[in-house]
């Protein structure tokens, strides 16, 4: 699973939602719904590549890989 860290980026250079949408020339609610659910949202790469030019990073450091906790499974004795 991947989570986006645009969120922490964003508040690292202090910008808020709307000047980030502007510089990254993407909607609003595009924005709001990877704020609200950084490992749920559904974006494409042009969007990570334009958020990544407007925050001065790699993509790469947008995408950050979580591991998801095993279930069903019991251990072995």
């Amino acid at each position: 699973m991947y989570r986006l860290k645009v969120k922490e980026v964003a508040l690292e250079k202090k910008l808020s939602q709307r000047k980030l949408c502007r510089l990254a020339d993407i909607d609003l609610r595009t924005l709001k719904k990877i704020y609200k659910d950084p490992t749920g949202a559904i974006v494409t790469i042009e969007t990570l590549d334009k958020l990544a030019m407007a925050l001065e990073v790699n993509i790469s450091e947008l995408i950050e890989s979580v591991r998801e906790p095993m279930t069903g499974f019991e251990p072995i004795p």
